[in-house]
């Protein structure tokens, strides 16, 4: 209808339309690159763009995670700086629990995991950051190594690992819990580090599983649960949950465990 009239094509609308989806012509001129000298099609363009976002405060999140994209938005505004979702429903195996975390922390194995993703944290987060290829993929991308290059970046430091969330009866709910990145490596992909907090397997029964809150798990780098709890109570939150001492048992904890 606009084109029938003759105001599509203005000068002032054609430059709006040119700035407004500038973004989507660099990215597809890349694409038509990769397309004309290889044959090939490049997978990556979205985590470039996430990993970008990330890096300039704009929260970005998997799977239509709307709760945890909210999540890290608070987080961002708390810290003043990146943070990241991550999956938390991996164990540390007891190999590289026994080699490189008993009797050298405070932590016992259950208080440990691995919080994973498959590479949308922003790169100033991580340690080495760099991109590589799963085995599955090593064959045609790089022949020449001995091993697969899987590692995209490791994680280290102070954490705050929380969420906000709600459910299908709309309340809203809360958790908060402080710990740190261990300095142990991985021996595993993606970005990822080895996750330690304090009463961890207790937290995860009583509050994780029990209040039906999703594996991805939100965490910003530093120490900023005392803010978390404030904004949570701001929003008017009236269950919010973390990882509380042994003194202090859940409400659904067997008291004579």
């Amino acid at each position: 209808m606009s084109a029938g009239k003759g105001s599509l094509f203005t000068p002032s609308n054609v430059a709006n339309l040119i700035m407004q989806n500038s973004d989507v012509v660099i990215l597809a001129t890349g694409m038509l690159l990769c397309i004309l000298t290889g044959g090939n099609i490049d997978l990556s363009v979205g985590s470039i763009v996430a990993l970008t976002l990330l890096g300039r405060g704009i929260p970005v999140s998997c799977e239509v995670d709307i709760y945890g994209a909210l999540s890290e938005y608070i987080g961002i505004c708390v810290s003043g700086a990146p943070v990241t979702l991550l999956d938390i429903n991996n164990s540390v195996p007891a190999s590289i629990y026994d080699e490189s975390i008993a009797g050298k922390t405070g932590y016992h194995h259950k208080e440990t995991f691995m919080g994973f993703h498959c590479g949308n944290t922003c790169p100033s987060l991580l340690r080495n950051p760099h991109m590589g290829y799963q085995l599955i993929m090593k064959r045609d991308r790089e022949p020449d190594l001995a091993e697969p290059d899987i590692t995209r970046g490791t994680m280290a430091g102070d954490i705050t690992f929380y969420r906000l969330q709600s459910t299908a009866s709309t309340p809203l709910r809360a958790y908060v819990a402080q710990g740190e990145v261990l300095d142990v490596p991985t021996q595993s992909f993606g970005s990822i580090g080895i996750f330690a907090i304090s009463e961890m397997d207790r937290f995860y029964r009583h509050v994780l599983i029990e209040k039906q809150y999703p594996h991805h798990g939100a965490v910003a780098f530093g120490h900023y649960g005392k803010a978390l709890f404030e904004v949570f109570k701001y929003l008017g939150v009236a269950d919010i949950a973390y990882n509380q001492p042994k003194t202090l048992p859940y409400p659904t904890e067997n008291p004579f465990a």
